[in-house]
This record gives structure tokens, C-alpha cells and sequence, in this order.
């Protein structure tokens, strides 16, 4: 037992490097910070010293025997000479039971003013590769999220990932609070990347509510914070979820917006000299998309099922984010903005929304039902306008004066109210009603 304790204390003394190596700070330019040390590898976090404090630094990259670093707070105080410290870990962030109804920032600090989080929490890392491909666990059970439209004719499997594309101002935000509050996962974790200061709070006293808070974490980075603290929060969202998910609990992951958290890495890809390749957007955005979205799905025990908001603007669905991420999702979800001037909420375009495992999670009985009401409803939009000028004479065709008697019953499907709940079987049987009437 002696000589096996005394090789464990040799080997963690080889590890020890006695001489600590520090560097100096060369030149700030925008939001980069040029050092001259210490050789420390991509993605760890060193301190920069100043006047007022140490100031976190993560490095992201070199420029000849220099290393580039980003703050993660703001770089007032930072003086050429200034000195830089390697912390000797990359970050992590706070996890466990003590954190559910509390609100962190993008580095896993708590701002919602209730005091310091619990001393026994796990510290996670938040950059993670995704499982396996063979430990992940084939989806075949429905989830259930309390709102009817996604229930009926989108059903999502646990650990399914899904977009919800939208412009500004058609409801998203308050669709995800809906799902926050009445679906069955038990645990949520909500990431808001590049939000307005003051939606945060209307976000959480209104969509999301003391009901959705109590089994919720909630990570906030908004648009004053740094590029790198609003990258930071999407992944520091997605190890807390992993850290529940691999306690074999089912997590909801909702991420708004995945087209902010691209902008902050477009930010810092510009900043150390990435060209501009789609619009604007350079190569490490591409390439940092799968590493967070495939970190969401099924493990070998529990599952991550993720809903990511992405900003389509003027319904753009070609713009490079939009469609980058519609090729790693597993669904995406159109919110319309025409729905929504008909005040038809959740504002939900079925016709160009999909759920490509919906048909491995229902039965034939529910699949037929959903494509019977998707025909009907796509029936309608086609003769539209023929319909709306009064063109079109009833009695000419049968198919499309079934869908004009029963286009209001499937609005109804679709329309919610904001507090609602409503139950899988139940909205199973309102399309029933729909279909046999």
C-alpha cells in the first residue's frame, strides 16, 4: 500500500513544472490581445493582470512566436507590458441539482442576485467531443411538450434536435417558454446568446415563469458582452446539459439564437485574420456549428433534446446559417409572419415545418391522421387566391371544399393560448375530429 501511494505522489510530482513562465502584453488591437507568453496551448485561460485585477483571457491563437488572446470581460485597464498568467486549465463551468432556478452568465456565474451557488456542485469542462456514434441510443419514444401543433403534426422524439426559424417579433421566444413550462423532460436548460438586456428578464417573468424556472438553468450572455463570453454561454448551456443528461435524465436544451452565437464567432474569426468566405462569415463558424449541435441527442443513458432558434430575416431560408443548420438538425419548425398578422400563435407554418423522426415515435394510426390534415391544409394554400377573390365556385372540386370547411377546425389545431397546456392524447383525438367530421 506504501509504495503503491509513494509511486502515485512521484508520478504527480514529475507532472509539476516548478518554473511558472509568464509573458507580457505586446499590443491590443480591437479585440485582440497580443502577448509575447507564455507558450500555452488554444483554449486555455490566462489572467491578465491590470490595475483593477486579473482579467480572463482565453488564447484562440498564434501569429508567429506570439500568442492571441480574447477577454472574457471588457480589456480596460490592459497597458502594453501588462503581465499574463496561464491559469493551466481551459474553462469550466458549475453544475449539479444546486443550480436548477438560477440564472448564470455565459461563464457559469450566478447574476440573478440569490446569493453565491452551493460549494458542492461538479465543475464541468464546457468544450466536450459529442457521444459516440454507436453509444447513442436509437430515438423511438415521443415527447411530449404540452403545445398542440408540435404534439399532432410535429412530434418530437426525446432527444431529437429541432430549429425554429423565424424573423423578429413572430413569437419564438415565447414558443420556447410554452415548451419550457408544460413539456415532460425533467430537467431544462435554456441558453440566451446575444439577447437584449431587457428581454432577459421579460423572458423569464414572462414566457418562461416561476413554474418553468423551478427545473430550469438559464444561461445568459447579451449583446453588450464580449464576442468570446456570447460563444462561451452556447457551450457552457450545452455541458450542463450533458452533465443531467448523463445522470440518465431527460433534458430539454433550448438555444436562442444559433444565428447570434455564429455572429460572435464571425466576430472572432475576423479578429485573427480569417477571411470572409459566405457572406461575411468565416470558416470557423462552419466549423463550429456541428461541434455544438451534435453534442445534443441520446447517450447511452438519458438524452438532450435540443431547439434551436435561428433568425431568418425577410424568411430567408438559403442565408448561411439557416441552412447550414437545417442540414445538422433533425427538424425544423417555420414560424410565418402572415400566421401571425392573423394572430394565429404559436404562429407555426406546417406546410414548410418537418420532424424527420416523427414518423419512428407515433404509430401508423397518429402518421396518417397528421398527413391527412398537412393534404387538406396544403390543398387550401394552393387555390388561395382563387379562393380569396371569389373565384373559385364551390361544388367544383371536392377535395378543395373539404379543405375550405375545415381549414378553421386546423387553425384551431395550430392556435394556443400562451398558458395553455394540453395533454398528447388530447390533441391525438382533436385530429381525429378533424379528419372523421
Amino acid at each position: 500500500m506504501d509504495k503503491d501511494r509513494f509511486t502515485q505522489y512521484r508520478t504527480t510530482i514529475e507532472k509539476l513544472d516548478p518554473i511558472r513562465v509568464n509573458g507580457r502584453v505586446t499590443q491590443v488591437v480591437g479585440l485582440l490581445i497580443e502577448a509575447n507568453g507564455p507558450q500555452v496551448p488554444v483554449g486555455d485561460v490566462c489572467n491578465v493582470v491590470t490595475n483593477q485585477g486579473a482579467i480572463p483571457c482565453e488564447v484562440v491563437g498564434f501569429r508567429r512566436s506570439h500568442i492571441l488572446l480574447m477577454p472574457l470581460v471588457n480589456t480596460q485597464g490592459i497597458k502594453q507590458g501588462s503581465e499574463v498568467i496561464p491559469r493551466g486549465f481551459p474553462l469550466t463551468v458549475p453544475a449539479g441539482d444546486g443550480i436548477l432556478g438560477r440564472i448564470l452568465d455565459g461563464l457559469g456565474n450566478p447574476i440573478d442576485e440569490k446569493g453565491p451557488l452551493p460549494e458542492n456542485l461538479h465543475q464541468v469542462p464546457i468544450h466536450r467531443d459529442p457521444p459516440n456514434p454507436f453509444s447513442r441510443q436509437r430515438i423511438h419514444a415521443p415527447l411530449e411538450t404540452g403545445v398542440r401543433v408540435f404534439d399532432s403534426l410535429l412530434t418530437m422524439g426525446a432527444g431529437q434536435r429541432i430549429g425554429i426559424f423565424s424573423g423578429s417579433g413572430v413569437g419564438k421566444s415565447t414558443l420556447l417558454g410554452m415548451i419550457a413550462r408544460s413539456s415532460k423532460a425533467d430537467v431544462n436548460v435554456i441558453g440566451l446568446v446575444g439577447e437584449r438586456g431587457r428581454e432577459v428578464r421579460e423572458f423569464i417573468e414572462k414566457s418562461l415563469e416561476l413554474e418553468g424556472l423551478r427545473r430550469s438553468v438559464v444561461v445568459v450572455a447579451t449583446s453588450d458582452k464580449p464576442a468570446l463570453v456570447r460563444v462561451k454561454a452556447a457551450f457552457s448551456a450545452t455541458a450542463i446539459a450533458e452533465f443531467f443528461r448523463d445522470q440518465g435524465k431527460a433534458v430539454m436544451l433550448m438555444m436562442d439564437s444559433v444565428t447570434r452565437f455564429g455572429l460572435a464567432q464571425r466576430e472572432i474569426g475576423l479578429a485573427v485574420g480569417e477571411p470572409p468566405a459566405t457572406r461575411g462569415y468565416t470558416p470557423s463558424v462552419f466549423a463550429l456549428l456541428p461541434k455544438l449541435l451534435e453534442r445534443a441527442g441520446t447517450a447511452r443513458h438519458g438524452s438532450i433534446t435540443g431547439i434551436y432558434s435561428v433568425l431568418v430575416e425577410g424568411g430567408d431560408m438559403d442565408e448561411p446559417i439557416a441552412d447550414s443548420v437545417r442540414g445538422i438538425l433533425d427538424g425544423h419548425v417555420v414560424l410565418s409572419r402572415e400566421m401571425a398578422h392573423q394572430n394565429i400563435y404559436p404562429a407555426v407554418d406546417i406546410q414548410s415545418s418537418i420532424s424527420r423522426l416523427m414518423p419512428d415515435v407515433v404509430d401508423k394510426h397518429h402518421m396518417d391522421l397528421a398527413n391527412r390534415i398537412r393534404d387538406l391544409y396544403a390543398t387550401y394554400q394552393k387555390s388561395a387566391d382563387l379562393i380569396s377573390i371569389g373565384a373559385y365556385k364551390t361544388g367544383t372540386d371536392k377535395k378543395i371544399d373539404e379543405a375550405i370547411k375545415k381549414l378553421p377546425k386546423i387553425q384551431e389545431l395550430i392556435k394556443q393560448e400562451i398558458n395553455q397546456k394540453i395533454p398528447f392524447e388530447q390533441s391525438v383525438q382533436v385530429m381525429e375530429a378533424i379528419v372523421s367530421q
